[in-house]
């Protein structure tokens, strides 16, 4: 083994446990990054900062810097990109420039070594092996389609051709966090490479369940391994392959009770606490496997990337989120992708540089997702909700019967099996036309055609209702009874849909010297429909209501009001109108710039945005509660601004600094909501987006300290960054929100040869700010952002 990682070693040993990052050496320099480590994209015939686009570039140094560990990391770094870190690993909720997913179809996509990620289920992942990211802004969707209208982020895992050796990292840290991977990177000849590895984390948990003994309720475990083999048997032909699979195993949801929204509080002793019945989990398994053929041509490049991934997970949740035994929901999915894309495409350096390509992939997607009513839900939610429309129903009319309903089963389960494969296919060209009239002047035109087929198999079974009903009549009449009636409910069917999308894009750009350009971009940008399958918890809760009531209008001892009874049942909704979302799509319009000046030391990156979004997706959860839908608002327009510095000001200090500015509001978006025979509207128009934070700021430097000869150490780096976001509006109400906060984080690398030591903390001033906060029953509940946070990393090379 290296002795420098011998020497580190003994080092670490003696202080903890540590962590391993992808940087030794490498600090916070202004280099382009893409000239530094060749990336093979398919369809772009030239650099990312060379295009007429907002992108930024995030190499493993800059990964390092800022303590990059997943997806979720990104948040607040990139100008105007918001994903909170809440809830589970299911949950990966992306925000750019007012548009943005909590669930369902997500609105910004995800692409590992040029494979696409289809379901954001499989978003948040571990970053042990990646080389750099690439977060694109604005509609993607001409080149890469569907959910690509608020950006793309570009994932590329380490090549065994450009880095070899072996990885060992460990790390520890506060709140029980261990974690250690290793990875091997060998270059057999050179026709074949290939790089193998896997990683174990733990983390302890950051909160704390108060209704089961002060246990850690977002506790988990991951580990998991990658293959990645290049195959170059000519030298113009290139197979690139790559095979990865993770486990997770997760407690989530920590959710503390914040209060009532409206009315009397009955629960203040719960107010700032966690307070679950039964714990809820997480767990995932994920495979994904791909295959990239290149051939170079004289003229142009061929490629053709094939990607398979499995995923497989449970969701278990206590879903009133409180100490009661109302209902819980166990959500299962298994799904199967396939996708296919051939690129055909100019090499770059042409006046005339073009690429069209075909995609298309299918998935088959079975979800289980059955509410299991407790003894209090039966009894609150059930049969005391029964009673009231009985209530109702008589009224202080003289000499009505007092009704009532006693429901038998102390549990009661509402099932549910969907399969909703989806089909999409694509055709796509951009041309660029260099140099057009005069010398550094160029146009984009682009346009995609894009089909997708939704289907959905549902089969909604709940268990039969089994209940006791009583007419107590006025004196000296006798009280009327049945016992053991029964009120099965259940929907079974097949509904589908499908639709087209034309993606156009449009762009002109100037470029002059090395590095420099402005552009104006126009852009088109589709988030696919779907369908809602929590929302059948409501419609097999309103089937039971209305199969109660003829149950009793069939029993002989009430047949007398089967007339009154058939006034009372609930109309049911049309399957396919209550459980569909249209697609959501939007134009974009921008204008910006990249410049490069100070001889290479600086680099600066504006831009301005105005976005129109159209049948707006938006997520709530289900009138009774039970689950969230998402909905169509029915417009809403954002615009903001962008500016992202990074400096080299000497061989020894590096400064970076990035801010977003978004306003999106509402414009066209009214409820409507029944009461009775009365229909009310709530209008939404002109409030804030939710979820959108209103600023984005991240500043951050690097100081180098090169020691003597004599030294222990070859080099003392000093890291710091602070990421801030807000204000963030939780409701459409606008009746909640977070206000502008940041979080403070820095490192101290202690580097000698290929081994290094790390001290690093987040949040160092242990801030207190919301992560997450949503309203559901007339209760609010938040999740708070993690803690301050100190941890020590090791890394060796060898």
């Amino acid at each position: 083994m290296n002795k420098n990682c011998i020497l580190l070693a003994l080092t670490f040993l003696t202080t903890g446990t540590a962590w391993a990052e992808d940087n030794l050496k490498d600090s916070i320099k202004v280099v382009d990054i893409e000239e530094v480590v060749i990336i093979a994209t398919p369809k772009e015939n030239r650099k990312l900062r060379e295009q007429p686009m907002s992108v930024t570039l995030m190499s493993q140094k800059d990964m390092q810097a800022n303590q990059v560990t997943s997806i979720k990391s990104l948040s607040g770094l990139i100008p105007n990109l918001f994903i909170p870190d809440y809830g589970s690993k299911l949950t990966t909720s992306m925000y750019i420039r007012g548009v943005g997913s909590r669930i369902n179809t997500p609105s910004v996509g995800l692409y590992v070594d040029n494979i696409p990620y289809i379901d954001k289920s499989a978003f948040d992942f571990s970053y042990a092996d990646i080389e750099r990211i690439d977060i694109l802004r604005g509609p993607q969707g001409t080149l890469y389609g569907r959910n690509t209208m608020g950006g793309l982020i570009k994932v590329h895992t380490k090549s065994p051709f450009t880095y070899q050796g072996t990885d060992i990292r460990m790390g520890a840290a506060t709140y029980n966090n261990y974690n250690v991977s290793l990875t091997h990177y060998h270059r057999i000849s050179d026709t074949f490479a290939f790089s193998t590895g896997g990683f174990y984390e733990h983390t302890g948990g950051f909160f704390e369940n108060s209704a089961l003994n002060n246990r850690k309720i977002d506790r988990s475990n991951a580990g998991g391994g990658r293959f990645r083999g290049i195959y170059m048997p000519t030298s113009n032909l290139k197979v690139d392959m790559t095979l990865s699979y993770e486990y997770d195993d997760q407690g989530g949801y920590p959710y503390e009770y914040t209060g009532v929204v409206k009315g009397e509080e009955t629960r203040s002793e719960y107010i700032g606490k966690i307070s679950y019945n039964e714990p809820s989990s997480y767990r995932r398994g994920l495979l994904n496997a791909g295959v990239n053929l290149e051939y170079q041509g004289r003229n142009f490049i061929l490629s053709a990337v094939t990607g398979y991934q499995n995923l497989n997970d449970r969701m278990f949740l206590d879903q009133d989120f409180t100490e009661k035994n109302i209902y819980t929901l166990e959500q299962k999915q298994r799904g199967n992708t396939i996708s296919e894309e051939v690129t055909f495409k100019s090499k770059p350096g042409r006046n005339w540089q073009w690429a069209t390509g075909a995609s298309g992939f299918y998935q088959w997607l079975h979800t289980t997702g059955p509410v299991q009513f407790g003894q209090e839900g039966v009894q609150t939610m059930i049969e005391d909700n029964v009673n009231n429309v009985f209530e109702n129903l008589v009224g202080n009319v003289p000499g009505a019967p007092k009704l009532r309903m006693d429901v038998n089963n102390s549990t009661l389960s509402v099932g549910g099996r969907f399969d909703t494969p989806i089909l999409n296919g694509a055709v796509y060209h951009q041309s660029t036309y260099n140099n057009l009239l005069i010398e550094g002047l160029s146009a984009t035109v682009g346009l995609r055609l894009e089909y997708e087929k939704i289907k959905l198999d549902y089969n909604s079974i709940a268990d039969p209702l089994n209940f006791d009903f009583s007419a107590i009549m006025p004196p000296p009449r006798p009280t009327i009874t049945s016992k053991g009636l029964e009120a099965p409910a259940s929907f079974v069917g097949k509904i589908s849909t499908d639709y087209l999308q034309l993606l156009p894009k449009f762009a002109l750009q100037y470029e002059w010297n090395k590095g420099n350009s402005v552009y104006a971009t126009v852009s088109k940008g589709h988030r696919s429909g779907g369908y809602n399958i929590q929302m059948f918890s409501d419609i097999a809760q309103g089937g039971m209501q209305n199969a109660a009531l003829d149950a009793l209008a069939q029993d002989k001892n009430f047949a007398s009001f089967s007339a009154m009874l058939e006034k009372q049942k609930k109309e049911l909704p049309d399957i396919k109108e209550a459980t569909q979302y249209k697609p959501e799509y939007s134009w974009s319009y921008e204008v910006g710039s990249h410049l490069t000046l100070w001889e290479g030391k600086l680099w600066a990156d504006l831009a301005a945005f105005y976005m129109d979004t159209r049948d707006q997706q938006i997520s709530q959860f289900a009138p009774s509660g039970l689950g969230r839908i998402t909905v169509n608002a029915g417009k809403s327009r954002s615009y903001g601004a962008e500016a992202s510095l990074r400096a080299s000001l000497t061989s020894a200090l590096s400064l970076n600094a990035s801010y977003g500015y978004t306003y999106a509001t509402f414009t066209d978006y009214v409820t409507n909501q029944k009461q009775d025979a009365e229909t009310l509207g709530t209008s939404y128009n002109g409030n804030y987006v939710p979820f959108v934070p209103k600023h984005t700021l991240n500043i951050g430097g690097e100081y180098a300290i090169t020691c003597s000869p004599r030294s222990l150490f070859d080099r003392v780096v000093f890291q710091a960054n602070y990421v801030g976001a807000g204000r963030i509006y939780w409701t459409e109400q606008n009746n909640a929100s977070q206000a502008f906060y940041g979080t403070l984080n820095g490192r101290v690398n202690l580097e000698v040869g290929d081994a290094m030591i790390s001290f690093w903390t987040r949040n160092f001033l242990d801030k207190d700010y919301n992560a997450f906060y949503f309203e559901t029953m007339n209760k609010g509940f938040a999740q708070q952002g993690r803690p301050a946070q100190f941890g020590i990393d090791l890394r060796c090379r060898f």
